[in-house]
């Protein structure tokens, strides 16, 4: 995904390059790859050749945030799947989450994301999961924590050992979409350095107190930017390829003509 809404994260080695998912940002963190297998299995059954990865990944996005009570938006389809990919290339156009506040800004802002866009993004941390790995350093050394908060995470995050342990980003609902997220950083409870740092920021203190007292602000404002991150560099017309198996480049594409007629009466870009 490094080069755009591609599904170029979904790919698996070959001899020409190597998976982004072993990549420091995505390893042992992006997960679901067997969801993702499933729904390509059935859709291809359905309509061969019609429904790409990349739409694939942006629709189950939507949907689960919309099942988590989080807000909805339309979703642009029509995307073609990347028939490449570049471990080395995702340092480079992914955060990393070691990384510092100015610079994460700046690889969204390279991007064309305002930085209320960007925070507003980062708003997604209202959900998931992070590993001990990612927080050990902030929970032992930072001072901008609230100490009881890191208390709590030492006990499942050692010093040493325990790296793939989980915590969640958002410890006040973890499985709900809601502006916690934003009252969590008021109270010095951001589990990721990046998280806890927006604070610092005063611009950007003033949007997390407006998110924090207006969640539907927040909604709204989240909904258009994924509108725009769904719209990042898609390929689409004769550029790219629907893959078969969203882990392999197809070998040969020869979908059934009747069925995609049948589907794409359905299905198109808009």
């Amino acid at each position: 995904m490094q080069q755009g809404c591609d599904a170029s994260i979904l790919l698996d080695n070959t001899a020409n390059f190597t998976r982004e998912k072993s990549a420091t940002p995505n390893a042992n963190s992006v997960r679901g790859f067997a969801v993702i297998d499933i729904i390509k299995s059935q859709l291809e059954d359905l309509c061969p050749g019609v429904v790409s990865c990349a739409d694939i990944l942006a629709v189950a996005a939507h949907d689960s945030i919309v099942a988590l009570g989080g807000p909805s938006w339309t979703v642009l389809l029509g995307r073609r799947d990347s028939t490449t990919a570049s471990l080395s290339a995702v340092d480079s156009n992914i955060p990393s989450p070691f990384r510092s506040l100015i610079p994460q800004l700046y690889f969204f802002t390279n991007k064309g994301f305002t930085a209320k866009e960007t925070i507003t993004l980062l708003g997604s941390h209202t959900i998931g999961q992070a590993r001990c790995t990612m927080f050990r350093t902030r929970i032992y050394n930072d001072t901008n924590i609230d100490p009881t908060f890191a208390t709590s995470l030492r006990q499942n995050c050692p010093t040493t050992g325990g790296d793939n342990n989980l915590a969640p980003l958002d410890t006040t609902s973890l499985t709900s979409f809601d502006n916690a997220y934003f009252k969590n950083l008021l109270n010095e409870k951001g589990l990721l350095l990046v998280d806890q740092q927006l604070v610092n920021e005063p611009t950007i203190y003033s949007q997390i107190t407006e998110y924090s007292n207006n969640e539907e602000a927040f909604r709204t404002d989240f909904a258009n930017a994924m509108v725009k991150m769904g719209s990042l560099s898609p390929l689409t017309g004769s550029n790219g390829q629907i893959r078969k198996n969203c882990r392999r480049l197809n070998e040969q594409i020869s979908p059934s003509t009747r069925n995609v007629m049948k589907c794409q009466l359905l299905y198109s870009f808009s």
